[in-house]
């Protein structure tokens, strides 16, 4: 699908194109290669737009006439279950964005959001590619406020004991996810600096300060990011922390258990040698004498802990 921006955004097919009149189209990858001739795009970019990449490559190609842009991206809700791809070609009166590989519609719900958004009394080339690169971080911010809001939550969760055997795998990840977000608004950087450095001379100098702006944006994530994953690191030695801490606990009652029930050991190897002559082995009171012996040592042991307060 095509639309001119003229005096109001108007659909028109692939025969009606203008080059005098900018345009903003979405097509498939078996409609580039019907059409990628007429446009004079290589056949290289065709074949790249084929490839499968899961790498945030910031893939960038610059021709005398167009520039190819191929970008995966995610969701920044979804990290890992929504990635999408896709690759842009823009010249002089033309962005043309083709749809790689999505989940759940979400390049044409990009490209439909960024053309509802469109105002055709000051639209420019520059300003509909860095919209449209908008569009793809459109939300981010409020997906890094909730992750945020999320790792203070576990940070409760670790301060308060309440720390589960799954706790790990959590932080792990939430590690991975921003370390992908992370790649991601770098890819972006890189492509917007690339297109603001206008070799092929497409853009209107005047108006390359888009892509500074964008640029800022997206720096602004990835700071955010950077941050998040420092979080996730400190809040990473505070569960170390805190397993050394129960550990330390468990190895101070089992120390505690074996320090009170030593002097027992001691005196049952002490009544086991069965000498002829020891007089508790003939004394009718022997037995309980022992026994009183025994708790004694243990309840004088316990009232001594308690006031050091061991335990």
């Amino acid at each position: 699908m095509f639309y001119r921006l003229e005096d109001e955004i108007v659909s028109v097919n692939f025969d009606e194109l203008n080059d005098n009149i900018l345009t903003f189209g979405y097509i498939s990858v078996s409609e580039l290669e019907s059409f990628y001739r007429q446009w004079g795009f290589s056949l290289r970019n065709v074949e790249k737009c084929k490839e499968k990449s899961s790498f945030f490559s910031g893939d960038i190609e610059v021709y005398d006439g167009y520039s190819f842009v191929k970008i995966n991206s995610v969701n920044a809700n979804s990290v890992n279950r929504l990635r999408n791809c896709l690759a842009l070609f823009v010249k002089k009166n033309l962005v043309l964005v083709v749809n790689i590989e999505e989940n759940g519609c979400c390049n044409r719900d990009v490209f439909l959001k960024v053309l509802s958004k469109i105002s055709c009394e000051n639209i420019t080339l520059e300003k509909l590619v860095c919209s449209f690169f908008e569009g793809l971080i459109s939300g981010d911010n409020k997906a890094l406020e909730e992750a945020e809001l999320q790792i203070n939550s576990l940070e409760e969760t670790v301060l308060k004991n309440k720390a589960d055997k799954n706790f790990n795998m959590r932080l792990l990840n939430m590690k991975k996810e921003l370390l992908t977000l992370r790649g991601y608004y770098e890819q972006l950087i890189d492509i917007s600096e690339a297109l603001r450095e206008n070799e092929n001379e497409i853009f209107d100098k005047d108006s390359l300060k888009t892509f500074h702006i964008f640029t800022d944006k997206a720096v602004r994530l990835k700071e955010n990011v950077d941050l998040l994953r420092d979080s996730v690191v400190h809040l990473w030695d505070a569960y170390q922390a805190y397993l050394d801490m129960r550990l330390n606990q468990t190895m101070k009652v089992f120390t505690l258990v074996t320090t009170i029930f030593f002097p027992m050991t001691v005196i049952v190897g002490w009544y086991g040698m069965n000498f002829v002559y020891m007089p508790e082995l003939h004394w009718k009171y022997g037995y309980l004498y022992v026994i009183i012996l025994s708790v004694a040592v243990v309840v004088g042991l316990c009232l001594w802990f308690k006031k050091k307060k061991w335990f």
